[in-house]
């Protein structure tokens, strides 16, 4: 318990988190009457809250998605499962890549043609694939709350005088008052955060999992230092900046899902349009350039302010990535003639090599 407490207490020293010359009562919310300053007690309400959004996420989904989806043709079309053989099940659960010699093998073991030990590989790696109607209601549920979060935010901040000058972040800091509507964004929004941690990893699970993984907890731990800290002000900024592309991505997968293609590849051009602008330009540029540049000149620099530009630059970096693969898919659909693929698209783990894929395409032909 010593250790902890030293520990503690070296980790959240004064020196480190704010500014020369204030300390942790200065910035306590009793400290003030007039200054209603952030209390770093209120983190734990975005936690129970999150349980409480994905309640509302499975209300939603069951009662309203998965309806409208199925109205607009959106079928769940449930795996077919392949026959109980315990020898083949024993060698997919140590490895989901099967080379041709090791379908060989399992084959000549079992007595079967390779062409069934295939089928049965193709039929046992579908049943890990979601069903087109349970990726339709997960969008759904993201371009909702997207929708809810990008209008609530820009409603809060259109009359806060910091969307409109970046430099009024810093002008008093870190004596600034928390509102009740700034309140609720930050609660709501890291709420959600916290639920996307834990619904991830029962969700479709996608090719950039672990890339999410650590933009939801890198988001978790930037909003959470900001508002101990009191710099809840560019943390309202990078909120908006975030959920304005994603509501575009949400809806062009869900007019992906319901079959209009031309609506997709429409809406799939105005979203990369708008992710570069604000995520590879607003927020370097606007944002970052301000906390790196310009809030050295109004308040006293200290170490906690090389905390925060690190994560987000660490956020930037993963912006990087995902525009190559926006990039990417946005290449190859005007060389398609629509959009194909997903830049959040199931994992590809479950592959087999080259030669088995061929024997696949063979076996379905001659199916046909």
């Amino acid at each position: 318990m010593d250790y902890y407490r030293t520990f503690m207490h070296h980790f959240w020293s004064e020196s480190i988190w704010l500014p020369p010359n204030t300390s942790w009562a200065d910035i306590s919310p009793e400290a003030n009457k007039d200054i209603n300053h952030t209390n770093p007690r209120h983190l734990i309400y975005p936690i129970p809250m999150a349980f409480g959004m994905l309640l509302l996420r499975y209300v939603l989904e069951k009662y309203w998605f998965a309806p409208v989806g199925k109205s607009l043709g959106i079928k769940y079309n449930r795996p077919k499962k392949p026959p109980s053989i315990p020898a083949l099940e024993n060698a997919y659960e140590i490895s989901k890549r099967w080379k041709h010699k090791q379908i060989q093998g399992l084959a000549k073991q079992l007595d079967m043609s390779e062409r069934q030990v295939e089928r049965w590989l193709r039929l046992r790696k579908g049943q890990n694939k979601p069903s087109t109607l349970t990726k339709f209601c997960e969008n759904s549920w993201r371009c909702v709350y997207y929708i809810f979060s990008f209008t609530y935010g820009l409603v809060t901040l259109w009359d806060k005088p910091w969307l409109w000058n970046i430099n009024e972040c810093w002008t008093k800091f870190p004596h600034q008052s928390v509102t009740s509507d700034i309140w609720w964004y930050y609660m709501i929004s890291m709420s959600f955060y916290w639920s996307l941690c834990v619904s991830q990893f029962f969700d479709v699970k996608r090719k950039d999992f672990w890339q999410m993984f650590i933009h939801h907890i890198a988001t978790i731990v930037l909003m959470c230092l900001s508002w101990i800290v009191n710099v809840f002000r560019i943390g309202t900024l990078v909120l908006v900046v975030h959920d304005a592309a994603d509501i575009l991505l949400e809806a062009a997968k869900m007019a992906k899902y319901s079959g209009y293609q031309k609506v997709c590849d429409f809406i799939f051009a105005v979203f990369t349009v708008l992710w570069i602008v604000t995520r590879i330009g607003i927020f370097p540029f606007w944002i970052i350039r301000n906390s790196s540049i310009d809030a050295p000149k109004i308040v006293p620099m200290f170490p906690a302010y090389y905390i925060f530009n690190s994560l987000l630059i660490l956020l930037l970096i993963l912006h990087m990535f995902w525009t190559y693969l926006i990039l990417k898919i946005a290449y190859n659909s005007v060389n398609a003639g629509q959009m194909e693929g997903d830049i959040r698209s199931s994992s590809d783990d479950y592959s087999v090599d080259s030669n088995e894929s061929n024997n696949i395409r063979n076996q379905e032909n001659d199916n046909k």
